[in-house]
């Protein structure tokens, strides 16, 4: 048996898997059946709790005792699908994967033994989830840990999958109570009605309804809390923990970024040197290199750094790192960008701390993370690029903090914050 880290495969050698998941809670588990496009075929692609069987995979209820699951026959499957995603939400409606992370146990569905686990890490305010998938490649079947998370619930997996979420009037009603004499309640938004044959239960049952709309945001600035957000809009100004996937209009935007860190002394202090470094990771969190001011140049020239700064003087970013996105190895799944004070002064004593993605020829800024509060440690990591397994890149601000004085230390947590 093996555990799964995001990212990481396994050949499968059984033709017959099943797929159980579980949480602390009960879950609603799907399945969808995808093309070589990666979207459904049609709503018989979507494999739930009433619609448990299609061509090739099966749905199974624990019935809240035991975990729901998905069985693949991927030798049943009809041709042109070469992937099947399972997905998990939790059963309560509004409530995330926070605290209650789920357990997906791969099996052989014949033999009943165990191929692999995967439990997702670091899960937050995602109320929906891509755990698994089952994919084939070069003729061979495999299983993929994804652990992918939407905040939008099961409409963001349907929209990203090609299923259409259409908005429909609220069916009239009497009213409970009469309307307040002053002034009409502003109206509230219409449930989001799903295509039929959903997951929440079929045509008949509506999602709860949306809650108001807010105000219209600043533009490029990404609201606290949402979900996974693109470029589509500008410049976007992430929060701690906030991601953004690097495409505009459904298409990766660009291939070649340059990640500018910079800091300033605090409180009119002494020059301060801070050292900018990217360490790179395999899809089992393997570390594969490094690339700092002894290192200017990793990856074959996919990954080059702009020499060291030794005071945090001047206007604009201190040490610049440029990255090839479509020169990186295949193997290379995610880059960790961290910043180390070598004369082992604590981050309190910088200010203006931030690290910004630029698009490398243009110049045009595409993504901003400021570092509000300070931690007196001397090691922060900023933030971390990381392939979805569709192949587009997501930037993650991170802004956590770690006694270290140099890259070396940062390789262990960094690796564990993948």
């Amino acid at each position: 048996m093996t555990a799964m880290t995001p990212g990481s495969n396994l050949p499968l050698n059984a033709v017959r898997v099943t797929v159980d998941v579980a949480a602390p809670v009960r879950l609603d588990v799907s399945a969808l059946l995808l093309a070589a496009d990666g979207k459904v075929r049609s709503d018989a692609d979507f494999i739930f709790f009433n619609q448990p069987s299609g061509p090739g995979v099966g749905y199974r209820s624990g019935g809240g005792a035991a975990p729901d699951s998905i069985t693949v026959d991927t030798g049943a499957l009809p041709p042109g699908i070469e992937r099947i995603v399972v997905t998990a939400s939790p059963d309560a409606a509004g409530q995330t994967f926070q605290g209650i992370e789920p357990t997906a146990t791969v099996r052989n569905a014949d033999a009943g033994s165990v191929i692999a686990t995967f439990t997702p890490p670091q899960l937050g305010t995602e109320t929906a989830l891509v755990v698994v998938e089952v994919y084939q490649r070069g003729g061979a079947w495999k299983v993929r840990a994804v652990g992918q998370g939407y905040a939008n619930g099961l409409a963001g997996i349907a929209t990203d999958f090609g299923v259409s979420v259409e908005e429909e009037p609220a069916p009239a009603a009497a009213p409970v109570a009469p309307p307040a004499p002053p002034a009409p309640a502003a109206p509230s938004s219409p449930p989001v009605s799903y295509p039929p044959s959903p997951w929440l239960g079929g045509a008949t049952t509506p999602a709860p309804a949306a809650p108001p709309a807010p105000p219209a945001p600043v533009p490029a600035a990404a609201p606290a809390g949402a979900g996974k957000i693109n470029l589509d809009k500008g410049r976007v100004s992430l929060q701690k923990n906030q991601t953004v996937s690097l495409v505009k209009g459904g298409r990766p935007l660009l291939s070649q970024v340059k990640m500018g860190l910079g800091w300033e002394p605090a409180f009119g202090g002494r020059a301060i040197d801070l050292d900018a470094s990217v360490i790179a990771y395999g899809p089992q969190r393997n570390h594969i290199d490094s690339c700092y001011f002894g290192k200017l140049s990793i990856l074959g020239g996919a990954v080059k750094h702009s020499g060291d700064n030794l005071t945090g003087d001047g206007s604009g970013d201190d040490e610049v790192i440029v990255v090839d996105l479509g020169r990186l190895p295949a193997d290379t799944t995610g880059l960790v960008f961290t910043v180390t004070s070598f004369s082992g002064q604590k981050f309190t004593e910088v200010a203006k701390a931030y690290c910004r993605l630029t698009d490398a020829a243009s110049g045009e800024e595409l993504v901003r993370f400021d570092l509000t509060g300070a931690e007196p440690q001397t090691g922060v990591m900023m933030a971390k690029l990381i392939k979805q397994f569709s192949g587009e890149w997501e930037m993650t601000a991170m802004g956590q903090f770690v006694k270290s004085r140099t890259y070396r230390g940062m390789v262990k947590p960094a690796a564990e914050a993948l």
